[in-house]
């Protein structure tokens, strides 16, 4: 790794999965409707399309605070997603001629808008740019490639042709320090698309944006202060930084405050990948378990279109089709079994042997907690493990489905408590006995809080 890229790595997980969220949506096909209109996060349009009749940002700022020490720098990589037309021609007797589709040797090839990875690196000297601002010029290329689709008998059936058109865009940075005795720095970034080819429909002007843009800034000699989290002594500060279209947050392990993520997505300081992730699913919005449970299921058909919709689908299917059991397992996060997980050479011990019983929470987190035994009081009655209630869901609650639950009877499997010391009842539905089976087995429950069940008699 360089010593440029060892400055930026602590943001690279995080604003990877900006860069391409929502590049692709499940069930990543083109036929899908939800992939139909795409590119939605942290788009910059060229002025003559934002300025239109349906305006949209060409600009975005940043600012944020620093602490620098008298020989700061700053490193700053603007990133974004270049969108690339991919169009198909198959071979006539006058040359070729478009198609919306080639199947080759029962592979597909689709046309299909691409992205290309795009980066743009700036450094500064700090006093020099506390003296004077600074526009800096980017200008991506244009550029086409095309590649012959032939079978597996060496004839050329078509050819691929990938277009991407110029890009030009404007970084103006400035920075201006603190009258106070802080000697804090407040650094503006403003980013700008500049191209001014005309475009006439929105799928044209995309072809000349800058998507999903942002900007990773690095001090050397320097640390970046909160925005969201500001000393005392900066909180005027904070609120007097504008920005607009993206939000600056501090990221990297150890609260190291060197790196700052100026991003389209509204994050939280020190955000992070989970660890159990195999891969982007272009959705962070999205639990990984759900979307990839939901694609394993997808007939063959429909991995056979998303294959040939994006190569970064098909290394999703890839990925998701060749999935080991104990990764899955991980994505459910805090794997709670009833019975245990066998080791390698470990015989399996025989049914009702209370070897086999694992707790599904640890006790050597917090001794003072234990959902198998512990009890809440709801209505002047106790309830515990085994206890039977009636099922009343608020009418608030963000999950509709819960209200289909209202007046069913259930069994408390677990009482647990959350971080903020709020009590919550996990429970499995007495009508539908093979779901509860279901659930104690994998320890996925249904969750309510007291105040959402009402206690029922033993024996009723």
């Amino acid at each position: 790794m360089t010593a440029t890229e060892d400055l930026f790595a602590p943001a690279r997980r995080v604003a990877d999965a900006v860069l391409f969220e929502g590049y692709l949506l499940y069930p990543y096909r083109a036929s899908a409707a939800k992939n139909q209109v795409r590119w939605q996060w942290g788009v910059l349009m060229p002025r003559s399309w934002a300025d239109g009749e349906y305006p949209e940002p060409w600009s975005h700022q940043a600012e944020c605070l620093l602490e620098p020490e008298d020989d700061a720098v700053l490193h700053l990589r603007v990133r974004f997603l270049h969108v690339q037309t991919k169009d198909l021609e198959r071979v006539t007797e006058d040359g070729f001629s478009p198609v919306p589709s080639l199947d080759v040797d029962g592979v597909e090839h689709l046309t299909w808008d691409e992205a290309v990875e795009t980066e743009h690196d700036v450094d500064v000297v700090l006093a020099e740019l506390l003296e004077h601002e600074r526009a800096v010029p980017i200008r991506i290329p244009a550029d086409r490639i095309e590649e012959p689709v032939v079978d597996a008998a060496g004839t050329v059936l078509g050819r691929t042709i990938r277009v991407r058109r110029q890009l030009d865009g404007l970084l103006h940075l400035a920075a201006q320090r603190d009258a106070g005795p802080y000697g804090v720095v407040r650094l503006h970034v403003r980013l700008e698309n500049a191209s001014t080819e005309p475009a006439t429909t929105r799928e044209d002007a995309l072809r000349l944006a800058f998507v999903a843009a942002h900007t990773v800034i690095a001090a050397t000699g320097g640390e970046f202060l909160s925005l969201l989290e500001p000393p005392e002594w900066a909180k005027p500060l904070a609120e007097a930084c504008e920005n607009v279209g993206v939000w600056p947050v501090l990221v990297g392990e150890d609260k190291r405050r060197d790196v700052v993520l100026a991003s389209p997505i509204i994050l939280y300081d020190y955000p992070s990948i989970a660890p159990e992730s195999p891969g982007d699913l272009f959705d962070g919005l999205e639990n990984d378990e759900i979307l990839t449970l939901r694609t394993m299921v997808l007939t063959d058909d429909e991995k056979r279109e998303a294959r040939a919709t994006d190569p970064r689908a098909a290394e999703i299917i890839d990925r998701v089709d060749n999935m080991p059991q104990d990764v899955l397992d991980r994505l459910h996060g805090a794997i709670r079994y009833l019975r245990g997980v066998q080791e390698p050479g470990v015989p399996a011990p025989e049914e009702g042997d209370p070897s086999e019983l694992v707790p599904w929470w640890d006790p050597g987190t917090d001794a003072s907690f234990s959902p198998e035994t512990d009890s809440v009081v709801v209505g002047g009655v106790s309830l515990a493990r085994g206890s039977r209630v009636l099922l009343r869901p608020r009418g608030n609650r963000t999950d509709a489905q819960d209200m289909f639950l209202n007046g069913k009877v259930a069994t408390v499997a677990a009482v647990l408590c959350s971080v903020d010391d709020e009590w919550h009842l996990a429970v499995t539905p007495d009508d539908d006995p093979e779901a509860a089976e279901i659930m104690m087995a994998h320890g996925r429950y249904l969750y309510f809080s007291p105040d959402e069940v009402e206690p029922l008699a033993v024996g009723s």
